[in-house]
């Protein structure tokens, strides 16, 4: 659903274009003010703002400079009286979309808003990275990746297991001139070392066993689009060589090719280790990390905004809701939600979330409904026995063990819990086995 910001000091304007747009699909946010507006601006991603020229406060070119500031791919249409049309043209040298003037017809706003919306994509979780934030570091953020959007510099996004790395990586796909192009996930963890080369670069037919055709990497399937790289700290150093060469060259090697192809790519990596470390270690090339490095953004874990809780839990409760009664959350299970320390950050919140609607009965969700033990609680009859004299690979050995049953034997689950790669996991397990321990 299109999200349109609707902008007015008078509730009749606000209430018309409100019912006009509602009924034909649109998702409507109203604001009485320019700073109110801003506020509505921290809470969801809109295709389109509409603000009246004259208000008190803060008028319409200055929601205008904002929202271009803010994300400036965002369309702003003026609504304006006879005597300010000088001004609204005035506007549009300045990067307004259009204007409309009143009084106007409800076909002439909608066919305004319809060509401001097509310009911008859905705001959509999934695919155009909504990010809810009213923390003043989650808009610090927010703020520097519209700004990295409007060029075309490799951006490495550094921050924990669970707090929306990809959702950063499609926000700045969507905000950049590149939107209209595929964006391409690609998780070097979860392939294995000898396949990661031929996903990643493609390879020609023939060129090793089982290639029985000819296969485009994804390099070339994100042509003119944005390539994610995912957890690149556990890139191989063979092939960080070879991603080393296509940032400074811009073209890949397929595997058993006979030449370069080129390709137009915006590269944005993600990791959830201290790549600086790994470099000091030697698990990490320095050339390869500066070229990443350009444009840093660190994403704050969830126990460092406990702030955007609340909006979070909200969002939550209406991407899960199943029918019947709506339930909300207490204010003392919110109390309860913000004194946890969050260690899987915002896709743990999502998962406590769906479980304690699904499983609670009432309209109502309770502390009780939520089966979250606070850090300060007595550990469950499996947890971690803490002992000096124990080595920490022991320790390490016992977290994997009580982590998989946890989980079920499920390592990926696992793995977002313990805070590693997938494949940081797999290595250690083989390690173990071939110690003769099964986990």
């Amino acid at each position: 659903m299109k999200q349109v910001l609707v902008v007015d000091d008078e509730q009749q304007v606000l209430g018309a274009i409100h019912e006009t747009l509602r009924r034909k699909g649109y998702g409507i946010t109203c604001a009485g003010s320019g700073r109110e507006a801003l506020g509505k601006m921290r809470d969801c991603l809109f295709q389109a703002v509409i603000t009246d020229v004259k208000m008190p406060e803060m008028d319409g070119m200055g929601v205008l400079r904002e929202v271009k500031r803010r994300s400036p791919e965002t369309p702003v249409i003026l609504l304006t009286g006879h005597g300010t049309v000088r001004n609204a043209v005035e506007a549009l040298k300045h990067g307004a979309f259009d204007y409309l003037m009143k009084p106007f017809t409800a076909r002439q706003l909608i066919e305004v808003v319809g060509k401001a919306t097509r310009l911008v994509p859905e705001a959509d979780d999934a695919q155009s990275g909504k990010i809810l934030g009213r923390d003043l570091k989650m808009q610090q953020l927010l703020q520097l990746a519209t700004q990295a959007a409007q060029t075309n510099a490799t951006v490495l996004v550094e921050a924990e297991s669970g707090t929306g790395k990809e959702l950063v990586a499609r926000f700045i796909h969507h905000c950049s001139q590149r939107r209209n192009g595929p964006f391409v996930a690609v998780n070097c963890a979860a392939l294995p070392d000898e396949l990661l080369e031929s996903e990643l670069f493609g390879h020609e037919k023939g060129s090793f066993t089982g290639a029985m055709a000819k296969k485009p990497g994804k390099f070339e399937l994100a042509d003119r689009g944005t390539i994610l790289l995912d957890e690149v700290g556990e890139m191989p150093s063979l092939l960080q060589a070879k991603l080393l060469r296509v940032l400074q060259e811009r073209e890949i090697d397929p595997v058993g090719g006979l030449r370069p192809v080129p390709v137009d790519v915006r590269v944005i990596a993600t990791t959830n280790c201290n790549l600086k470390k790994a470099v000091s270690d030697g698990a990490f090339r320095e050339d390869l990390y500066y070229r990443l490095n350009v444009i840093p953004l660190t994403i704050p874990p969830l126990r460092r905004r406990k702030e955007d809780i609340p909006l979070l839990v909200n969002h939550f409760c209406e991407k899960y809701q199943e029918g019947g009664k709506p339930k909300h959350f207490a204010d003392e299970t919110l109390q309860l939600l913000e004194k946890y320390s969050w260690p899987g950050n915002v896709r743990e919140l999502e998962n406590v979330v769906r479980r304690a609607l699904t499983l609670c009965l009432n309209p109502v969700v309770s502390p009780g409904d939520l089966f979250l033990k606070l850090d300060d609680e007595e550990p469950s009859p499996g947890a971690l026995e803490m002992k000096a004299g124990r080595s920490l690979r022991e320790m390490e050995k016992e977290m994997i063990r009580i982590t998989l049953e946890e989980t079920g034997g499920n390592r990926t689950h696992a793995a977002q819990m313990l805070g590693i790669s997938l494949r940081t996991l797999r290595n250690k397990l083989s390690e173990y086995r071939k110690e003769g321990l099964h986990l």
